[in-house]
């Protein structure tokens, strides 16, 4: 079973997976997709208004390249990235943590010291693939605010569910919790 989704032209069939929580969702993936990140990321930084931030910040890993290639797109030098783990060079990082749809149980996000540094003082544009229920996104806002920056944007490609009723994200397109 697929789910198609229109984002700004492009039609994508979308597998329909079942969630532990019993709840199925239209699985969106950008991994090894070169041609749709380039296009979500152009359609993005055309709603995105790149003067208004300083830098971007995401969450590994489905939001790596999207925001890699909206930062080159808009002309970004930097963007940070939370990453799910934590690694040797972020012994004197932030943490937040999260609830997502996807994932199990409570998830903790990890930002390096150096990331975090790029955040201080900054006005900042929050990147995921997809909106949900807000949790990562709730996370990446903490880590901003713990390091010093401002979200000023939120954007994703697909709002999923409730997230396509919220006015403080922009998206390209809405997808349905089956």
């Amino acid at each position: 079973m697929t789910y198609t989704v229109d984002i700004c032209g492009r039609r994508e069939e979308l597998p329909v997976l079942r969630l532990p929580s019993g709840a199925r969702i239209a699985f969106f993936n950008l991994h090894g997709n070169v041609r749709l990140t380039e296009h979500c990321a152009e359609k993005l930084a055309e709603i995105l208004d790149g003067k208004s931030f300083d830098v971007l910040i995401t969450a590994e890993s489905k939001g790596l390249q999207l925001t890699h290639c909206l930062a080159r797109i808009l002309g970004c030098d930097f963007y940070a990235v939370a990453r799910k783990s934590k690694k040797l060079y972020m012994q004197n990082g932030i943490s937040a943590t999260a609830r997502s749809i996807t994932t199990d149980g409570e998830q903790t996000l990890y930002l390096s010291a150096h990331d975090a540094a790029l955040l201080k003082g900054k006005r900042v544009a929050v990147v995921d693939d997809v909106i949900s229920t807000g949790g990562s996104l709730s996370a990446l806002c903490a880590l901003v605010s713990a390091a010093g920056g401002t979200v000023v944007q939120k954007a994703c490609v697909l709002a999923e569910g409730g997230a396509a009723d919220r006015d403080d994200i922009v998206f390209l397109a809405t997808i349905p919790i089956l």
